[in-house]
């Protein structure tokens, strides 16, 4: 187990205020990163998430992943924002931007370095390209900068990036995760995990292509001595040739079906078929949908993996 983790009166405060939303029921939430239009696969992972919060009598969350500010594109958060509503699916408070909770991370960070949980890491991608993993698994840091004890600061130009020393129980599945980018972002795992926290996030429903990403961040819940979040994994959508939906491939969103006329109830239909929860042709609103579920107890169950 790790050693317990102490934080700050305002940190405990912001960990126990998640904590008690957590307990007072489901809350689960969908997390876009504003880098371009979301094609059908996020779509499909925001449609079932959604389902999955309301089936459970519980809150939805919206919360834009905006940190690395140069791959953000402007006016995405708005798109993605009107692409939601248009299917019908509405979430709880107003929206959760992370790019305004820099604050807090740096704070977890900062308590973290300061109980030498941290290390600083010089090991560059290219110096890592070479680790060689088991087919089919991810490749781990193998801990070169572990012991080292390098300086914090710039050296030939270059800061080091932030590494947690993960407990025995994770260092096979996870290795040392980065917590701050070696560019000074801060990393994916550290802003999710404090969101998960801090927001009282029960249960993430996200794409299975971030199953990967599930170990990392157990990891850093272990290390800050939280109670863990239920992670569960959609199927992703592919195109023709088998390759994952994916923004940078340019994959249609919703306006070039909309530019076919297609409605909501058409897409809905669809993406629901998808994921084998209705037959395909069925055309039918996000609340037609979710009203068919609830007469078909654990169908949305059987399509996720933990």
């Amino acid at each position: 187990m790790a050693t317990p983790f102490e934080m700050p009166d305002h940190l405990c405060e912001q960990m126990e205020a998640g904590q008690r939303l957590r307990n007072q029921g489901y809350r689960g939430r969908f997390a876009p990163s504003p880098t371009g239009p979301l094609h059908l696969g996020n779509l499909c992972t925001a449609l079932v998430s959604w389902l999955q919060a309301r089936l459970a009598n519980g809150a939805w969350l919206l919360r834009v992943d905006d940190l690395d500010k140069p791959r953000n594109r402007v006016g995405a958060a708005e798109n993605l924002q009107q692409d939601l509503h248009w299917l019908g699916l509405d979430w709880d408070g107003p929206v959760v931007f992370q790019s305004r909770r820099r604050g807090l991370y740096n704070s977890f960070l900062s308590a973290l370095r300061r109980q030498g949980k941290l290390y600083a890491c010089r090991c560059s991608r290219r110096m890592l390209a070479d680790i060689s993993a088991p087919a089919g698994r991810h490749s781990i840091y193998p801990g070169t900068c572990r012991d080292l004890e390098l300086f914090w600061g710039w050296h030939e130009g270059r800061l080091p990036s932030w590494r947690l020393r993960v407990s025995k129980e994770f260092s096979h599945t996870s290795g040392d995760v980065i917590l701050r980018r070696a560019d000074g972002f801060i990393a994916y795992h550290l802003a999710t995990v404090v969101d998960e926290l801090t927001l009282g996030i029960s249960e993430v429903v996200r794409g299975e292509d971030l199953l990967e990403a599930m170990n990392a961040q157990l990891a850093l819940i272990n290390a800050i001595s939280a109670r863990p979040v239920i992670y569960r994994h959609v199927p992703l959508l592919c195109d023709d040739q088998g390759r994952k939906l994916a923004k940078r491939e340019g994959h249609a969103g919703l306006e070039s079906l909309r530019s076919e006329g297609l409605g909501p109830s058409h897409v809905v239909g669809w993406l629901a078929a998808s994921q084998g929860l209705v037959p395909f042709g069925d055309e039918l609103t996000a609340g037609e949908l979710l009203s068919e579920l609830k007469k078909k107890e654990g169908i949305l169950k059987s399509v996720l993996k933990p």
